[in-house]
């Protein structure tokens, strides 16, 4: 069963995601901010991150950065409601770090787990 490290600070957004995420077998970690994930990163039973962008202690940013750095195979999700500025430069610079897909909030919670099965499609034994 993929793991799946959702990053989060909204609490109703995180609960639903990985209620949903659970439905669809996966294994779902959470992390609260940004320095949570990064510190509480596992790569050897996390195969995908989704992560907020914009984030107190350490932002979504720098979660991709870092986490790419420990494990370059690592899927990363990026959804943001972009603050004052807009989802959309934030969500691009996201995709330029690295990203593998990057959703504007709101969006809807099928697309995702598609695109997340999408993603993860290789790595699940057939």
């Amino acid at each position: 069963m993929p793991g799946i490290l959702i990053v989060e600070d909204e609490k109703e957004l995180r609960e639903m995601l990985k209620i949903s995420l659970i439905r669809h077998n996966f294994t779902v970690f959470e992390a609260v901010n940004g320095r949570d994930a990064i510190a509480h990163f596992k790569p050897s039973s996390t195969d995908m991150v989704v992560t907020d962008l914009i984030m107190p202690e350490e932002d979504g940013l720098k979660v991709i950065m870092k986490l790419k750095e420990l494990k370059p195979s690592i899927k990363i999700v990026a959804i943001s409601g972009g603050g004052k500025a807009g989802p959309g430069s934030y969500l691009n610079l996201a995709k330029a770090l690295g990203a593998d897909a990057i959703y504007s909030k709101p969006f809807s919670i099928n697309d995702l787990i598609v695109k997340i099965e999408e993603l993860l499609a290789f790595e699940q034994p057939s």
